[in-house]
Order: C-alpha cells, then sequence, then structure tokens
C-alpha cells in the first residue's frame, strides 16, 4: 500500500511539472495557447453505463460529502476516531444480493464493492488529491489519477488511506482502498472491456468503550479528563482487521450495432467474471471477562474467511420503439467460515458453508413521451439458498426543475453469514441457525423540484427479520429472527432557501416503526441546517462559503457495538440522542482547488455535561478544528 500511495504522489507531481508553461527558446515563435478541453468531456462512467461529468465546483452538497466516506452522513452517526465504524440513524432495505452478505458489516461502510467502481473517459490526464486532518498522530487521503492513452484505452489508479491515533485510549484506525480500473473499445465500439481490481483493508484497535467509572467522569464534564487518554477504558489489547482482494472484469460485444434510424435495433452479448477473497480477523493478547469464558488463556485469534466466484452471460436487446430489454445467466460459488469444527454438548458447530448457486434475471426499460418504465428481478434456480428480488416502477419528469418517481421492491434473502454460523475462542461467540429468509417489500415514492422541495417517502414492511441482541441472562449479543412483522414509515424532506448570497438549506426526516419497536429501533426525527454566506471575492479569484451547520435528532434506544462481531446490535435499556451537533465552517474554491476549515461540534465547548455519544459507551467527537482540501488538476 505504502508503494502505491508514493506511486500517486510521484504521478500528481509528475502531471504538476508537465502542467506548467514552457519557456520560451531564442529564435523561436511561441505556439498559440490551446483552448481547454471542456470539463464535459472529462466523463465518469459507472457499470450500469450511466455517464456523469466531473465537477469541480464548491455547493453546500460538496460540503455535506466532504468527510472519510465522500458521501452525504446525514442519516449516519461516526464514532470518535476517523476510520472506525458509524452507528445508523435511519434504514434502507433497498439491496438486491442473492446470497447472505459477508461478517463485520460494521467495517463495510468505506468497503468498495463492485458497483462503487467507476471507469472514465478523459481528453487530458486528470488528477485528484482530497486531504483532511485526522485526530492525533494521523491524516487521511484519497489520490486518484485517469488518463486515456487513446481514444479506445483508459486506466485509473487511485488509493485512499487513514491512519490516525485518535484521542481515546487504544482507537488506533490504519485502512487502505486500492482500486485500478481500465475501459476499452474497439474502434467501431462494438466490443469493450471493464476490468478492475480492488485491494481493501479495514483495521481498528478495539477497546469495548468506556468503564462505568470513567462514563460518570465524562459526563460530569470534569475538567481533569478534558484530555480524554486520561479515561479507563475496557481493555487496551484486542483489534480486528477487515480485508478483501476481488478481481472484476466484464466484456460486451455488439451483435448488431446500433445505427442512428428512428426504429434504431441493437444486440449486445456479454459475459462477467468475479473473484473476491475477505476474510475478517479478531485478536486479543488476553481474554476479557465481559464477554465471558475463552478456550484460550492468551493469543486469542480466530479468522473468518469467504471465497466467491460470480460468472455471468447476458444479452441485452436495445430497440427506440420497443425499448431496452436484458437477461442473464449466472453461476456462483461460495466458500465461507473457519478451519475448526466444534464439538458442543448442544451440538455440533461445523466449519463450512459452501455451495453453488445458479441464478437468472431479466430488466427492461422504456423512455416515452417523458415517462420512464423500469423494472428487474432474479432469483436462484438451483442450490442450497433460496433468493430473490423484484423491482418495478415508473418516473416523469415534467420539465427541468420536476420530476416524479413512484417504485416498488420485494426481496427474499438469507441473514448475513456470520447470523447463519460463527466461530470464536470466545465460549458463548459460536453458533450455528436455521434462520429463516429475511423478507422484505418497499414502496417508495420520491419527487424532485428546484421550486418546491426534494422529498422521499418509503415504506417498507419486513418479515423474519434478523439481528443481535442481549437476551436477559446474558453478556454477549446472539442472533436472533423475529418472528411477527416489522412497518418502517420514513418520510425526508430537503429545501433550500435563498435571499442574495444568503442560503438556508433544510433537511428533515420523520421515522416511525410501526411494529416491532424494541427490534428495529430509529430516531423519530433527524433534522439538518446549514445557515450560510457565498460569493465571489478578490475580483473573482476566490470563491467564498462561510456558515454554521446544525444537526439533531430525537433521544432513542441506540444501537450498541460489539467488537468481537464488529456488529451492531439492539439495546432496549438506556436512551441516548437529543443532543445538537454544531459546527462553523469557512470553505473557498480557487481555480480548480476547494479548501475546507471546520470546526465541528463547537456547541461542546460551552456544555456544562457530557451526552454526547455514538454508541453505549462510545462517546461521539468533541469539539475539534480540522481543515483539508479537493484538489483537480488537468494537463
Amino acid at each position: 500500500m505504502k508503494q502505491t500511495l508514493l506511486l500517486l504522489l510521484l504521478l500528481s507531481l509528475t502531471a504538476s511539472v508537465l502542467a506548467q508553461n514552457t519557456p520560451v527558446q531564442r529564435g523561436f515563435q511561441p505556439k498559440q495557447k490551446e483552448d481547454k478541453p471542456s470539463i464535459k468531456l472529462y466523463q465518469i462512467i459507472s457499470l450500469e453505463r450511466d455517464t456523469t461529468s466531473v465537477d469541480t465546483t464548491l455547493t453546500i452538497r460538496k460540503y455535506f460529502k466532504y468527510n472519510y466516506l465522500r458521501k452525504d452522513n446525514f442519516e449516519l452517526l461516526p464514532f470518535s476516531n476517523v476510520g472506525q465504524t458509524y452507528n445508523s440513524l435511519a434504514y434502507d432495505f433497498n439491496d438486491q444480493n442473492l446470497k447472505p452478505l459477508f461478517v463485520a458489516q460494521s467495517h463495510h461502510f468505506n468497503y468498495f464493492e463492485v458497483e462503487d467502481i467507476y471507469y472514465y473517459r478523459v481528453p487530458t490526464p486528470l488528477t485528484e488529491l482530497y486531504f483532511k486532518t485526522a485526530f492525533e498522530q494521523g491524516q487521511q487521503l484519497d489520490g486518484f489519477f485517469t488518463v486515456n492513452t487513446s481514444e479506445q484505452f483508459n486506466f485509473s489508479i487511485a488509493y485512499k488511506g487513514v491512519r490516525s491515533l485518535g484521542k481515546y485510549q487504544h482507537i488506533l484506525t490504519s485502512n487502505g482502498n486500492f482500486r485500478f480500473s481500465a475501459h476499452y473499445h474497439t474502434k467501431n465500439k462494438r466490443y469493450q472491456i471493464k476490468v478492475h481490481m480492488a485491494a481493501q483493508d479495514v483495521l481498528n484497535q478495539e477497546n469495548g468503550g468506556l468503564t462505568d467509572t470513567a462514563i460518570a467522569l465524562f459526563e460530569a464534564n470534569d475538567p481533569e479528563f478534558d484530555d480524554r487518554g486520561r479515561l479507563d477504558v475496557k481493555f487496551e489489547n484486542a483489534e480486528n482487521k477487515l480485508e478483501g482482494l476481488r478481481f472484476f472484469g466484464m466484456q460486451e460485444y455488439a451483435l448488431v450495432p446500433k445505427n442512428d434510424s428512428l426504429a434504431a435495433t441493437s444486440l449486445v452479448l456479454g459475459t462477467t467474471l468475479s473473484y473476491e477473497d475477505k476474510f475478517y480477523e479478531y485478536r486479543q493478547k488476553a481474554p476479557y471477562d465481559g464477554f465471558g469464558d475463552s478456550y484460550l488463556a492468551s493469543s486469542l485469534k480466530k479468522t473468518t474467511k469467504l471465497e466467491d466466484f460470480q460468472a455471468k452471460a447476458h444479452v441485452r436487446f436495445e430497440n427506440n420503439v420497443l425499448g431496452e430489454v436484458s437477461g442473464f445467466l449466472g453461476y456462483s460459488d461460495y466458500n465461507y467460515g473457519y478451519n475448526s469444527v466444534l464439538e458442543l454438548d448442544e451440538g455440533r458447530i461445523t466449519n463450512r458453508l459452501k455451495g453453488n448457486l445458479v441464478q437468472v434475471g431479466a430488466s427492461y426499460k422504456k423512455e416515452y413521451r417523458g415517462f420512464e418504465l423500469f423494472g428487474k428481478g432474479a432469483i436462484n434456480i438451483s442450490g442450497d439458498l433460496d433468493g430473490n428480488y423484484l423491482l418495478g416502477g415508473a418516473s416523469y419528469k415534467f420539465d427541468e426543475d420536476n420530476a416524479v418517481e413512484g417504485q416498488i421492491q420485494i426481496h427474499s434473502v438469507a441473514p448475513n453469514f456470520n447470523f447463519l454460523l460463527y466461530q470464536s475462542d470466545y465460549v458463548n461467540y459460536n453458533w450455528q441457525t436455521q434462520f429463516n429468509n429475511v423478507k422484505t417489500q418497499e414502496l417508495r415514492f420520491q419527487l424532485k423540484s428546484n421550486k418546491l422541495m426534494d422529498a422521499t417517502v418509503s415504506y417498507t414492511g419486513i418479515d423474519d427479520y434478523a439481528y443481535f441482541t442481549i437476551t436477559s441472562g446474558d453478556s454477549i449479543p446472539t442472533p436472533h429472527q423475529n418472528n411477527g412483522r416489522i412497518d418502517y414509515l420514513k418520510v425526508k424532506v430537503e429545501r433550500e432557501f435563498r435571499a442574495g448570497s444568503f442560503a438556508l438549506m433544510n433537511t428533515l426526516m420523520y421515522q416511525q416503526v410501526l411494529n416491532g419497536e424494541g427490534i428495529l429501533n430509529v430516531p423519530q426525527i433527524i433534522t439538518r441546517q446549514a445557515l450560510y454566506y457565498q460569493d465571489e471575492w478578490f475580483e473573482k479569484a476566490a470563491f467564498i462559503q462561510t456558515g454554521i451547520g446544525f444537526k439533531y435528532f430525537t433521544e432513542y434506544f441506540m444501537n450498541a457495538y460489539d467488537p468481537v462481531l464488529a456488529e451492531f446490535y439492539v439495546q432496549n435499556t438506556k436512551k441516548y440522542g437529543a443532543f445538537p451537533l454544531v459546527d462553523v465552517f469557512f470553505n473557498a474554491k480557487i481555480r480548480q482547488t476547494r479548501i475546507y476549515f471546520e470546526y465541528e461540534h463547537v456547541n461542546q465547548l460551552f456544555n456544562s455535561s457530557n451526552k454526547h455519544y455514538s454508541a453505549p459507551g462510545y462517546p461521539y467527537r468533541d469539539a475539534v478544528i480540522r481543515f483539508g482540501l479537493v484538489w483537480n488538476f488537468f494537463l
């Protein structure tokens, strides 16, 4: 990873040097300066062939995305150290996986899945550098470089890394995400191939949270413990790590290329291959009594592995009159588990869940007079795991400023692998279950209006919901499945008001769990406001944006965090929340560089007591000044 980061820095420095004006030699006339390519020509292409252009503007939405995840984290609550996990303030049930997900889902917030990798087309080399300060002896960096060596071939290389010691004892984070992607097409564009490779690791030291005495001192706001490193934690000898390595390739050939006729038709054949090797490991030098008995007296170490191979063949038919119809036939081979078998009084716990799946699916899209109809579905037709999903919907665009969309989705899939089989050096963290599929039905409506507001309403029904919780008489979380039904309503509204150079951005979310309270816990209200001023300064040499941000969520039974599983679990003992988060920010854009300064959680300086938590026993971040930049430059 270090060599990769060094390569990115060298590429960036080379690009900077090459971008300088070449001195004019005597006796030669200088060449006329060529016009720079339009920024719209710097294109980002998703796996689903959606294309957007590079955006170097400075907006309030860009500010919301200026964080470690580089996405709006309105529905998330970060832990105290950057690179740690996030607690969820709201949930989405729109996944379309046909087999269980891997363990340690709390460490997957920053894990790049297949759909998170993009491909590019650029007229000149493009570099982007993201930097932001971390907490105590650390920084975070995301470096990216892409170039078209010809009109037909593009490759990109990127590395995202963070290392931060943190304010509390034993919470160091050291994470890295290396990505390489390439896109090639022939001159006649009948054949194209997209490939990528991703190597990722997430290392977190774990401390179990603050002790009861330390929690009392923290909440009392004792000035002697403003240095958070003086607060005692439950243990200082554990860490967990998630690693993944993936190779992916998709190729397509246009058997019938599309032409420019009124009823243009094309027929495309394609194949996809993907192999991913993942492992999660929990390590601890000596057992912690709070987790119960252990099989070992020292050097606890248990590794969970998954090998996942997928192959697909697909066909896509496009016609200007009939629309786009596609179908696929897929094969999946999975091998999840451990290297040991446990013989317990309660029964035998196997070491592996492995098998093969055969899958089929289809999708449809059609645009007609402002309407867009879309739908897709897939099902496992062979194998030990049942799974299926079906989605259908329609959207209508009234004009450039107003559009609506509605969709319905049903989904059935087995619970994640660690619900079905888990092993640990701790006696109580060993189980094998026979859970039913988790079944969800979601109805969603969305309005996008530049003049009115952006609004999303979703209603989700969940049957056989799987979750972790601590039952009476136990001290550690174990897997459970709800036999009833959960109904979950979520309404989100966003609207910006402007007056000259001033603006107020408002985001409000209302949530209600109609059935299943105590199983799916969420705050009823989440709100975020940003009052800011923006204008051009210094004869339009700089674009300035400065203001105050406010976020608040109501009190609720916040999920707790378990470091052995690296998962969150349901607790109904104590409510958390109802504390404001006030940030002061000053941002500037100078040419293609966006500079960010922010004073996070500034209101904490004036608190008489501390009630801010990211999870039970894990305090949220104190007031801190942070800064950084996002720098794009073009050759």
